[in-house]
């Protein structure tokens, strides 16, 4: 399955969803994780200047669309429940990135 990471330097979970200007993904099946790419966002909160906030939302999860879980520090209902509607379980996960990801590879 595919995963989004929301981080600011690769190595932590460690960003609000709304923030995110990045997002890193990856492939999680079983044990084997492997980092496939970094996409470029615009960050949903304080991209005022960029458009309106709806119209970015659906940019952001339409870029990660493709992805079956995301994983961030922190995440507001309404992106929450957006995310849940095009398949995506937003979860909240402030760790290092290899441990978080093993973490899912588990839950599987």
């Amino acid at each position: 399955m595919k995963v989004a990471v929301v981080s600011s330097d690769g190595k932590v979970v460690n960003q609000h969803f709304g923030k995110a200007s990045r997002f890193y993904i990856f492939e999680v099946e079983d044990d084997n994780i492997q980092f496939l790419e970094v996409r470029e966002t615009i960050p949903v909160c304080g991209s005022a200047d960029e458009g309106h906030a709806d119209d970015i939302l659906g940019r952001a999860i339409s870029l990660i669309s493709d992805c079956e879980v995301l994983l961030c520090s922190r995440i507001g209902s309404r992106p929450q429940e957006e995310l849940r509607k095009k398949g995506i379980n937003a979860i909240e996960a402030p760790y290092f990135i290899d441990e978080a990801l093993k973490n899912i590879s588990a839950s599987e």
